[in-house]
């Protein structure tokens, strides 16, 4: 019943898988994608690994700590990439990551 006990982090993980693909779609409609290319490639790495732990839990992984840990980690890197753009949607996306990351080493 892991899952039920964190229902609010799995909430959160999925809130920022959704910014970040969201993020990472519009970074690719921007009319400078070369400038981009590192937000792109934290905003996959970042909604890989939430989904990821998102999933974990919910079949009760015995690994909790350690995936928090590391999913705490990218957030935060995703984060303060995004959080270099003035784009509304890296903004948004950088926001989800510190409040996952956040919740992340709560567990980790």
């Amino acid at each position: 019943m892991s899952h039920v006990q964190h229902q609010e982090l799995i909430e959160t993980l999925h809130e920022c898988v959704m910014a970040c693909n969201h993020c990472f779609d519009a970074c690719l409609k921007e009319d400078d994608v070369k400038m981009m290319a590192e937000c792109i490639r934290l905003d996959r790495e970042c909604a890989e690994i939430c989904a990821y732990f998102e999933q974990a839990l919910a079949r009760d992984t015995p690994f909790i700590s350690e995936i928090a840990a590391l999913c705490a980690k990218v957030c935060e890197a995703c984060g303060n990439e995004c959080k270099k753009h003035d784009h509304e949607h890296c903004q948004k996306c950088a926001e989800a990551c510190f409040k996952c990351a956040d919740a992340c080493k709560k567990i980790a």
